[in-house]
């Protein structure tokens, strides 16, 4: 995608005025679209010396692809590295929705999937937001009725779910589809395959009333549906170089970064020593994220589907961005997207400052960054 930035560029009206990608993970979360979590209570009282605010607010899904979100913010790693500034935090189950929280200033940071972040930063003409580190990798399968499908080839003629038009799974079920030679119109979803966009929350009703066929979706759903009976086809990270691809990332209104970097630095901190907690304790830290779905929606998600979503999920600080660029231009490929420039979407300054200091190799952002 590189060597075509001078097109991209004059395509950002364009893709500003597409309303697709704008749902990427958006049913991907539990809970309701925007849910204060009790965070406030739930973490120690903010201790040390107060940063520039007072308050930061960050915002992510009730979902096990958000694991750095929910460990650090219930084993209070986070809240530890702000000091005297106290963490607050909102839930959302869509995309568009943590977006618009972030555009009105309701959160500071967040966690999101890639899509979303994109058709944010293209339709505000580059100025609504960074990315600024990663945060979680794979945990997307393609899981299906054994005794309709049994082989990849199989797939043809049958009715596979995904999460949303246009949304990160969606454009990843598409972009294989083609590879396949089969021919999907991607806004109806009809073709050789047909697309049935469902809600991640209702996909296991929709495959146990035999209404769809198989589902191209994130854990745990896809650990949901095997839990009824279905059977791992593919897994996504199988298609993607040393089997990674980003899945969530950490991101910040520009205006709040320019404002007040010691406080994004300090979450930022706490980022990374939550993702080296959870990859040194895996266990302790699945039991973690297991405990804050649980406070935000009542309901723990049981052993076995939790234990192999949460095998299938890469924890990281690198953001992957290669990738990132990757599903943008498998986006532009299935007509849901036109060319978007993408530059300055990154920002690693702080992320690699602290993986310096900690010993830590710095990572990349594939020639996206700020300049």
């Amino acid at each position: 995608m590189r060597a075509n930035r001078p097109s991209l560029r004059r395509s950002i009206a364009a893709a500003a005025a597409l309303p697709l990608l704008i749902g990427a993970l958006g049913a991907c979360g539990y809970g309701s679209d925007a849910k204060d979590d009790g965070s406030e209570k739930a973490n120690a009282a903010a201790e040390g010396k107060k940063l520039s605010v007072d308050t930061v607010r960050i915002g992510y899904f009730p979902n096990l692809t958000h694991a750095t979100a929910l460990v650090g913010d219930k084993q209070g790693i986070i809240q530890k590295e702000l000091g005297g500034t106290q963490l607050t935090s909102a839930t959302f189950n869509a995309g568009p929705s943590e977006i618009e929280a972030l555009n009105a200033g309701s959160i500071d940071i967040g966690w999101i999937g890639p899509s979303p972040s994109i058709n944010a930063y293209v339709k505000s003409q580059g100025k609504s937001l960074r990315i600024i580190g990663g945060s979680a990798a794979g945990g997307v399968k393609l899981v299906v009725n054994p005794k309709k499908i049994k082989t990849l080839d199989d797939v043809k003629g049958k009715k596979i779910a995904t999460p949303q038009i246009g949304n990160t799974q969606d454009v990843a079920f598409l972009n294989w589809a083609a590879s396949k030679g089969w021919k999907v119109d991607a806004q109806s979803g009809k073709g050789d395959v047909s697309v049935v966009r469902t809600d991640n929350k209702i996909t296991p009703d929709a495959y146990k009333s035999g209404s769809i066929d198989g589902a191209w979706v994130p854990e745990p759903t896809a650990s949901k549906l095997v839990s009824e009976g279905a059977k791992v086809l593919l897994d996504e990270s199988d298609l993607w170089p040393d089997k990674k691809f980003v899945i969530t990332n950490l991101i910040v209104s520009q205006k709040f970064l320019k404002e007040h970097p010691d406080v994004v630095e300090a979450v930022l901190r706490g980022s990374v020593k939550t993702n080296t907690w959870i990859n040194a304790n895996p266990t302790e830290a699945k039991a973690a994220a297991n405990a804050k779905l649980k406070e935000l929606s009542g309901k723990a998600l049981k052993p076995g589907i939790i234990d192999p979503a949460w095998k299938s999920i890469q924890i990281t600080n690198d953001p992957l961005a290669s990738t990132l660029e990757s599903q943008a231009e498998h986006a532009v490929k299935a007509g849901l997207l036109k060319e978007p420039e993408l530059g300055g979407i990154y920002d690693l300054t702080l992320l690699n400052k602290i993986l310096k200091a900690d010993g830590k190799p710095e990572v990349s952002d594939a020639g996206l960054g700020v300049k």
